[in-house]
């Protein structure tokens, strides 16, 4: 956020995606890749640590993405009711639905959600095809080939499986896109920077697999190998602390990515049902030793499964 405040901000309709490129932002450069090509640029995945003995008692998080995966699915779309405090203060609600297909409606409220259903107003975009493609990938069995189509969801311009020279490309085409981005809306190009090593590049890959995932539990809770997919891949982070709290009565798990993680100015806590896995509030809580910490924030979360033919009638 602190990287975008000369950059204008997205529309009401992209404020989804927008949310989730600029948590995902490290770079004034990779930033504006993600909100305006809709790509964040790629990591590279790091190696896996050596074996380790198996823990007697499976993370909380883990038990639960087995419950959820197993669970009835009916309907044949997600609902999300979103409640965001928007950049003047005031409180919005933006409904959703994902289809089962693919497709995604969006509305400010239950009449204008199932006007834009019946005129067949879909949203859809690639992105989110690919996050939950990726989710699902992670519950059906392969979590490490899951866990890289879900850090290159939004590009690859780090050059995941490329060779040194084709990394360098990539970078660097990913590079000319921003400052032809920075040119056209008439900003100061940002002068160009290496490709990312080390401890920098181990941040970038922690925070675009936790950005993407996250987001497609925000669009996909509903569904139930979506979810089960995305809790796998958030498990298996070092990044990643599980906690278990109370919300209204329920028990809920908070799922915290570091501060590392989010560019330094804060962590991002999401809190889910610790029954059904479906998330009920995302927090960004700011850094108390960085220089720049970020803005508190909440979005409150309401997912559930209905058939499209009850939100084109405006029966949610």
């Amino acid at each position: 956020m602190r990287n975008l405040r000369e950059v204008p901000s997205p529309g009401p309709e992209a404020y989804d995606r927008a949310r989730t490129a600029l948590h995902s932002a490290m770079t004034a450069a990779a930033v504006a890749t993600a909100v305006v090509m809709g790509t964040t640029g790629g990591t590279v995945p790091a190696d896996p640590p050596d074996a380790a003995p198996l823990a007697a008692v499976e993370p909380p998080s883990v038990k639960l993405a087995g419950k959820v995966k197993a669970a009835p699915q009916p309907g044949d779309s997600s609902l999300v009711i979103t409640q965001k405090i928007a950049p003047d203060g005031s409180l919005y609600i933006i409904y959703t639905v994902y289809t089962d297909k693919g497709q995604v409606f969006h509305g400010d409220s239950v009449q204008g959600l199932a006007a834009a259903a019946a005129r067949g107003e879909d949203a859809a975009h690639p992105y989110d095809a690919k996050v939950t493609a990726a989710a699902r990938q992670a519950a059906n069995g392969d979590v490490e080939k899951a866990r890289v189509a879900m850090i290159t969801a939004s590009g690859n311009a780090l050059g995941i499986g490329l060779s040194p020279v084709e990394a360098d490309k990539a970078w660097a085409d990913a590079q000319a896109e921003v400052a032809k981005m920075f040119r056209k809306a008439g900003k100061e190009v940002p002068a160009p920077k290496p490709r990312p090593t080390g401890k920098d590049l181990e941040n970038r890959i922690g925070n675009h697999l936790w950005s993407n995932a996250t987001y497609a539990l925000f669009v996909g809770a509903a569904n139930a190998e979506v979810r089960a997919g995305v809790l796998k891949l958030l498990a298996a982070m070092k990044e990643v602390t599980v906690g278990e709290t109370d919300v209204n009565g329920r028990r809920a798990l908070t799922l915290t990515g570091n501060a590392a993680i989010q560019g330094g100015g804060g962590a991002q806590v999401i809190t889910v049902n610790a029954d059904n896995g479906l998330p009920i509030s995302s927090e960004v809580v700011p850094a108390k030793d960085s220089a720049d910490p970020s803005k508190p924030s909440m979005v409150n979360y309401k997912s559930s499964r209905v058939h499209l033919a009850d939100v084109v009638a405006g029966k949610i």
